[in-house]
C-alpha cells in the first residue's frame, strides 16, 4: 500500500498581508450581497467583479508575466482563491478560465494560443466553459462520443452533444473534450482536446438546464457539423485522456471543495450562539474539525502544485471527502435548528439552508462521481 502524504504549505509576511489586502476588498465589492447569494458561492456570475479582480492582479496569479500573469506562488493564489470563496463572491465569470483552462492552455497552447487569451483571462475578461460530461456517459469520460473528424483543408467538424457545462451560454470558450479517432471501445486512445471558439463557431446550438431552483446554470451543447480551424487543437493530437486528467487535478483540489456550502455553516453557527446544548456544540465543534482538515489537505496540494508534482490522487481525494463533508452539512443544520428550509423566508439561515439542500446532490457529482473518485483513489493505493 502506498503511503500518501500533504505537505504543509509555506506561510510567510507576503501571503498574511495578501489575505488582509483580499478581505479589505471584498468587505467593500461584496458589501451589498445578501446571505443567500453569498451561499451561492462559485456560481455567482459577475463579470464587473472578475475585471476587478484582474484589474488587481490576482487572477492568472502564478502565469507568466509575458502573457498577462504576475508569477506569484501557487499559495498566494490558494489565498486570493479562499477569501473569495469564504466570502461569497460571485467568482463564476473568471472560475473556469483561472482555475483550470488557462493552465491547460499555458501548458498545451500554441503561442498564439497563449498570447490570444492567456492575458484575457488574467484580465477577468474571457470565461470559459467544460466540454467534459456527455448524456449517455456522465463522468466515464473516456466513452465520449461526441467526435471531431479532421478535413482535407485541415479544419476539424464536430457532431456530439456535450452535457452540465456550467455557464455555457455565458463563456467565450469551451475546451472541448472528443474523440478524433478510433471508437468509445477504446476508451482513452484516439481522444484530443479541441478550443472552441463558442461566439463565433456555427453549427453550436446551447440549450438551458434548469436546476430544481429554476436556476440557469447548466447547459445542453450540440455540435452539429460545426467548424473549427485548423489550430484548435490544443496540445497534441490523440493524448487528450492525459492532458484532461492534468486539468481535472486543478479542478478537483481547491478550497471549492469544502467551501462552497460555507455560508450555512456561518449561518448555523449564528443561530446556535448562546446555545448551551451540549448536542450542538458537539456538532459544530465536529463539523469544524473537519474543516479545519479539509483545509491542510487542500492546501497541501498548493504546496504539491508549487513544488511541480503531480497531485492528481491527493486531490481526487480531498474532492470525495470535502462532497460528503458539504453534503452532510444540510442534515447536520436541520437537526440542530427547528426552522423549516424556504428560499422565500425572511430568516437567512432557513433561506441559505433552503438553497444548500438543493444545491447539494450535485456536490458528489461535479469534478468526477464518487466512486469514480474512489476507484483512482484505490488504484494508487495499490488496493485494486
Amino acid at each position: 500500500m502506498t503511503l500518501l502524504t500533504f505537505p504543509p504549505p509555506v506561510e510567510n509576511e507576503a501571503t498574511e498581508a495578501l489575505r488582509t489586502e483580499v478581505r479589505a476588498f471584498l468587505a467593500e465589492a461584496i458589501a451589498t450581497r445578501t446571505p443567500l447569494e453569498r451561499a451561492e458561492s462559485w456560481n455567482g456570475f459577475d463579470r464587473e467583479f472578475s475585471r476587478a479582480m484582474g484589474a488587481r492582479g490576482w487572477l492568472g496569479m502564478t502565469w507568466p508575466k509575458e502573457y498577462g500573469g504576475h508569477e506569484r506562488s501557487a499559495f498566494e493564489r490558494y489565498v486570493v482563491v479562499e477569501e473569495t470563496l469564504a466570502a461569497g463572491a460571485p467568482v463564476a465569470a473568471h472560475w473556469i478560465a483561472d482555475r483550470q483552462s488557462g493552465p491547460s492552455l499555458l501548458r498545451y497552447g500554441t503561442e498564439a494560443q497563449k498570447r490570444t487569451i492567456l492575458p484575457r483571462i488574467a484580465a477577468g475578461d474571457c470565461v470559459f466553459c467544460i466540454g467534459m460530461s456527455e448524456p449517455d456517459s456522465g463522468s466515464d469520460l473516456a466513452a465520449t462520443r461526441t467526435r471531431a473528424e479532421r478535413q482535407v483543408d485541415g479544419s476539424w467538424t464536430v457532431n456530439g452533444t456535450k452535457l452540465w457545462t456550467t455557464y455555457g451560454h455565458e463563456a467565450d470558450y469551451m475546451i472541448l473534450f472528443c474523440r478524433t479517432s478510433g471508437t468509445p471501445a477504446d476508451r482513452h486512445k484516439g481522444t484530443s482536446q479541441l478550443l472552441v471558439d463558442m461566439k463565433a463557431t456555427p453549427g453550436v446550438t446551447v440549450r438551458p438546464i434548469y436546476d430544481v431552483m429554476g436556476q440557469h446554470h447548466f447547459n445542453e451543447v450540440h455540435f452539429e457539423d460545426a467548424v473549427l480551424p485548423p489550430d484548435a487543437i490544443l496540445g497534441t493530437e490523440g493524448q487528450g485522456w492525459a492532458q484532461v486528467m492534468g486539468e481535472l487535478a486543478y479542478e478537483r483540489s481547491g478550497p471549492e471543495r469544502f467551501l462552497s456550502s460555507i455560508q450555512l455553516l456561518l449561518e448555523l453557527i449564528g443561530t446556535l450562539q448562546g446555545s448551551e446544548s451540549v448536542a450542538a456544540q458537539t456538532a459544530v465543534g465536529r463539523l469544524f474539525s473537519h474543516l479545519v482538515t479539509l483545509r491542510h489537505m487542500s492546501r497541501g496540494v498548493a504546496a504539491l502544485l508549487e513544488a511541480g508534482e503531480d497531485p492528481t490522487v491527493h486531490a481526487a481525494i480531498v474532492k470525495d471527502l470535502g462532497a460528503t463533508f458539504e453534503q452532510d452539512l444540510p442534515d447536520i443544520a436541520r437537526s440542530l435548528v427547528d426552522e423549516e428550509p424556504d428560499l422565500q423566508s425572511t430568516s437567512d439561515f432557513a433561506a441559505v439552508l433552503a438553497y444548500t439542500t438543493m444545491a447539494a446532490p450535485a456536490f458528489s457529482l461535479r469534478g468526477g462521481t464518487r466512486e469514480i473518485l474512489r476507484g483512482i483513489i484505490a488504484r494508487q493505493l495499490g488496493l485494486r
